[in-house]
Formats: structure tokens, C-alpha cells, sequence
């Protein structure tokens, strides 16, 4: 199964969320407002009004003035009953600038037929003016308690369910109006006015115009409420935690390729570590390019849907395989050419630490159960170097008991170019739980993912669930805007994905990666550069 579909929020976002969003500038958020009560608004407006273009007018204006007045919702959990207020309140002062009430503006039909100068210029391609006529003046014979449901049962499926939650009805209750509406309508035009409310209801040209005339007009400039505040202020924090996350990567290639050329000794070395740096960069730039335009393409032609997101995997898999290859050969290239460097340049090896083993290393006094608390190695990969090997370990092979940082790092909590253990960070990272550019674990998080819970800013491939600003592709569950799955984009797939502690748990683990990216790989170029002026 799949679904094609641009998705913002969860259909089952809390109106409070949405609130909060929408007072941080997202429009993005007030649309899925809008789109969530535009039938009931609208629906309220026509049985007051009579009229489909008035009442839809209506509707829009209290639309719009609700995103000018929403920084004085001080309880954004009562959305719906605020937005049914601002309406009321535009049908008030609608009728007060008529001349006449809603039921002169419905003509009598034989008027209606001997007029050839009006045209059926309303809902042209719905219901035509003589339709509209009949519609309302059915529908005015009915008492506005029966009138209400009985406009948004056509306008919702066919639902109980669904008139009893809109209008904070119960069940039977609602049943009762309905049941009591539908007796009031005649025999001979019950057929007409179910199709003509069926084809009244506003469209995606509705929402259209909404959000054109609001995109005119800024956010509100205060946030009263205070949970609000907190919400705009985690979204901002959590929109720059992500944005440092993405680029962590290129600042430690940064930071590892100032190291690399601190530590080199000729001018062959130099570029070897110039050309070492720019294939990684290179690699992770086609990786996310590649994927990112395929999302795109995808969307633009979801007929190949199936072939584009084969595709995306293969460079998923492609990226990953190029870093597993290319750095053990970047490190077996550096030792050889140091070894001809050494043969052909002895002039460049004057330091001490190119004398002797232990000067291109830091290894702390302090020991637990005989192994050194803290490894670094601080030099260039000679032939006879062994793995850095401490509690915490840093090197371009660094094993680690508790932490590891390096090319190739392995330990309980590691980070590296290619990282192995229990909780892995980096460029390609295999563990338990992994945070990496191209993750993969039990539960993964990533630009890429691939686990039994996979979270990608990109592409997630997850045996239960995965959730996927790109690709999502599980058994179970999927999230995303091209999404394969038992459940795809809904509300089941949603709670099975668990996504209001991903949101709790996101800034974290975003801060989180940011961190055990960058900062040892500042304290390592530092300290590369440090001990080689001494």
C-alpha cells in the first residue's frame, strides 16, 4: 500500500499543537485548521444565511480573522468553540448590513425561471441557481436545531459520528435531530437537496483562499498563553538543533582534515589528506542530493513512485558501502605513503614525535583495572600503529570500554567516521541505537535510516515502523511524504510510530548528536596542533 501525500501534521494532531505552530509563523499549521473545521464553519454559515457564496464568504472572513486574533486564544484547546464564535459573531453583523433577511435572497422559482437576464453564475458546476432556490427554501422550513445536523451529515459521509463530535452532540442525540430533520423534508425534493449539499461543500479552492488572504497578513506579534510560548519556543529551538545536526558532520571533516594536515610532513601528504577529505564530503553530498531529488521526483510523477524509491535505496546502500571501502583503503594509503615519505623525505621527519612512538600520543596517568582512562593518538598512521585503546579512546582506529572518536571507532558509545557499538554517532553508524548520517540499529535515527524503528530526515527503512520527511518503507507502520506499509499515514500508524515522544525526545537527541560530533573533534584538532608545536 502507499499513499502519495505531502503530510505537515498528523491527522490527528491536538488543535492545542496546531495552535502553537500557527502562533510561530507556520501556515503550514493554520491550513490544517482551516481544512479541519472549514465544513463545519461553512456548514453553520449556510443554515443562518441561506445563501452557498455568502455563507462560504463568511466562513473565509472568520478564517482570516481568527488567524489575525489567534495571540488572544488564551486556551487553544477550545479552538473549535472560539472559531464558531468569531463566525456567529460575522453572521450577526452580516445580517445587520442586509437589507433584507437570507430568505428574500432565495428568488421564487417562476421569478427565477422568467428572468433570462441572470445567469447560474454561483457553484456553476455543482448546483445551479433554480437547485439553490428549492435547497433553501426546504431547508428554511426547518427549525435551525434539526437544520444544523441534518447540513452536516450530507456534508461529512454520511456520519453520525461525525456531526455528534463537530457539533458536541452525543450520539443519540444526534441520531434524534437527524431523524427528526430528514421527516421535516418533503418526499419530492429530499433526492435534490442531498445532492445539492453533497456538491456544496467547499473544495481545496476554499482553503486556497484562505491562506492567500492570511499569507498577506503577518503572525500574530504576542503569544499570550503560556504554553504557546513554551511550544514557539521549542519549535525554534528544535528547527536550530537541527540545523547544527545536519551540518555536524561537515564540521568535524573540517576539524579532522585541519588535524590531518598538522599532522602531515610533505606536500604528497597534503593532498592525500585534501582529496581523503573531499571524497567523504563528496560521497555525503551525492548521497543526500541524490535522495533529496528523488523525493521531489517522486512526488511530481508518484505513477513511478516504486522505481524512484528503489533508486533512493540504491544510493542509500551505495553511500554506505563507499564509506565502509573507502576509509580502511584511505588509512592503508596513509601508511604507505608515510613509509615512502619516510624512505624519500627524512629531511620532513624531524620532530620528536616522528622519533619515537609514544611522542605522537597522549595516554592519561590515571588507569582502571590497568587500562589508561584516557588514549589519544595524536600523529599520522605509521605501519606498526595499533588501535588506540583506552576507557575513552580517540585515533583513526580508537577502541574504546566506555567511548571511542576516530575514523574507525568501536566501543559502547562511539563516534566516527564508521562507528560500532551500543550507541553509534557519525558517518555510517551500526549499534543498538544509532544517530548517523547513515544509521543503522534497532532503533535508528538519521539523514538515513535503517532498523526495526527507523527516523530519517530522508529516507527511514524500518522492520515495525519508520518516519521519514522522504522515504518511509516498514511492515507495520509508515510516516512520510512516499510511504509503503500495513498502515500508512494515519492515525493507527501514528500511535504505532509513537510520534509524541519522538517530539519530546527530538531537541534531545539532535543536541545530543551535535555534541559527540563536534566537540571531540574541536578538543583532537586542538590537541593535534598543540603537542606538534611543542
Amino acid at each position: 500500500m502507499s499513499l502519495f501525500k505531502r503530510l505537515q501534521f498528523a491527522a490527528d494532531t491536538p488543535d492545542a499543537s496546531l495552535v502553537t505552530h500557527s502562533l510561530g509563523g507556520n501556515r503550514d499549521a493554520f491550513c490544517e485548521i482551516v481544512t479541519r473545521y472549514q465544513t463545519l464553519l461553512c456548514s453553520l454559515a449556510y443554515s443562518s444565511v441561506g445563501d452557498l457564496k455568502h455563507s462560504e464568504d463568511i466562513a473565509q472572513e472568520a478564517f482570516v480573522e481568527a488567524w489575525k486574533k489567534l495571540d488572544t486564544l488564551h486556551d487553544p484547546e477550545k479552538l473549535k468553540a472560539w472559531l464558531c464564535g468569531i463566525l456567529r459573531f460575522k453572521v450577526s453583523r452580516y445580517f445587520r448590513s442586509e437589507k433584507h433577511q437570507a430568505t428574500n435572497k432565495a428568488a421564487e422559482l417562476d421569478e427565477e425561471a422568467t428572468n433570462d437576464t441572470i445567469g447560474p453564475e454561483l457553484e456553476q458546476d455543482a448546483i445551479d441557481e433554480q437547485q439553490q432556490a428549492i435547497l433553501w427554501q426546504t431547508l428554511d422550513a426547518i427549525d435551525a436545531t434539526y437544520r444544523e445536523p441534518l447540513i452536516l451529515f450530507y456534508r461529512e459521509q454520511q456520519s453520525v459520528k461525525q456531526v455528534a463530535e463537530q457539533l458536541e452532540l452525543s450520539p443519540e442525540t444526534a441520531k434524534q435531530r437527524l431523524s427528526r430533520g430528514r421527516k421535516l423534508l418533503t418526499q419530492a425534493v429530499t433526492e435534490l437537496v442531498e445532492k445539492g449539499l453533497r456538491d456544496s461543500k467547499p473544495n481545496p479552492a476554499f482553503t486556497l483562499g484562505v491562506m492567500s488572504a492570511v499569507s498577506q497578513i503577518s503572525p500574530p506579534s504576542k503569544l499570550l498563553a503560556a504554553g504557546a510560548a513554551k511550544g514557539g519556543l521549542l519549535l525554534n529551538l528544535t528547527t536550530a538543533l537541527a540545523f547544527l545536526a545536519s551540518f555536524s558532520g561537515l564540521i568535524s571533516s573540517f576539524f579532522g582534515l585541519r588535524a590531518s594536515l598538522d599532522q602531515s610532513r610533505t606536500e604528497r601528504e597534503r593532498k592525500l589528506a585534501i582529496k581523503s577529505a573531499a571524497l567523504f564530503i563528496g560521497f555525503a553530498i551525492i548521497f543526500v542530493g541524490g535522495v533529496l531529488a528523488l523525493k521531489y521526483i517522486t512526488l511530481a510523477s508518484p505513477a513511478n513512485a516504486d522505481i524512484y524509491t528503489a533508486l533512493s535505496q540504491l544510493i542509500v546502500i551505495g553511500f554506505i558501502a563507499s564509506y565502509l571501502i573507502l576509509v580502511p583503503r584511505m588509512f592503508n594509503a596513509v601508511r604507505t605513503l608515510r613509509m615512502q615519505e619516510r624512505i624519500f623525505h627524512p629531511e620532513a621527519f624531524k620532530h620528536a614525535s616522528d622519533k619515537d612512538a609514544n611522542q605522537r600520543e597522549y595516554k592519561s596517568r590515571l588507569t582502571l583495572l590497568g587500562v589508561p582512562l584516557i588514549h589519544f593518538q595524536l600523529g599520522a598512521l605509521e605501519a606498526n600503529d595499533k588501535p588506540a585503546f583506552g576507557w575513552i579512546a580517540g585515533g583513526n582506529y580508537a577502541h574504546g570500554l566506555l567511548f571511542a572518536w576516530g575514523g574507525v571507532a568501536v566501543a559502547p558509545i562511539s563516534v566516527g567516521i564508521i562507528s560500532y557499538g551500543i550507541v553509534t554517532i557519525g558517518g555510517v553508524g551500526i549499534g543498538l541505537v544509532s544517530l548517523s548520517a547513515a544509521a543503522i540499529g534497532v532503533i535508528a535515527f538519521g539523514a538515513s535510516a535503517i532498523g526495526y524503528k527507523a527516523y530519517a530526515s530522508l529516507s527511514a527503512m524500518g522492520w515495525e515502523s519508520a518516519f521519514s520527511n522522504g522515504f518511509s518503507i516498514a511492515n507495520d507502520a509508515a510516516i512520510g511524504h512516499i510511504a509503503y506499509g500495513e498502515q500508512v499515514n494515519n492515525e493507527l500508524a501514528s500511535q504505532i510510530i509513537n510520534l509524541n515522544s519522538l517530539n519530546i525526545s527530538l531537541p534531545w537527541l539532535l543536541a545530543s548528536i551535535s555534541a559527540l560530533v563536534i566537540i571531540p573533534s574541536v578538543w583532537y584538532a586542538r590537541k593535534v596542533r598543540k603537542h606538534l608545536r611543542e
